[in-house]
């Protein structure tokens, strides 16, 4: 699998999520201040939102041409595809 077609799994942000929050636990329990109250329930919805926030932003993102320069790109894209498009029906 090639670095720009691999992605982050949902197993590593929920495990990076719980030994950050399990870091600042010891931090504050080493300062003296309270720690984080927390049950596994907690940790699920954290990294549910998390998740579920992160995929709504790239398919926004990713879907919508928001500059004037993508929508120019947009255009020409759909010209290019049509192009490929004709020129193939003529082959055949």
């Amino acid at each position: 699998m090639s670095a720009s077609t691999r992605t982050i799994g949902a197993d590593t942000i929920a495990r990076t999520i719980i030994l950050l929050l399990a870091l600042i636990n010891q931090i504050l329990a080493i300062a003296g201040h309270s720690t984080i109250p927390f049950t596994d329930n907690d940790v699920y919805q954290i990294v549910s939102l998390c998740w579920t926030v992160a995929a709504s932003l790239a398919t926004w993102w990713k879907n919508n041409s928001f500059t004037c320069i993508a929508c120019e790109a947009d255009e020409w894209r759909k010209k290019q595809l049509e192009q490929k498009k004709a020129s193939s029906d003529t082959k055949e």
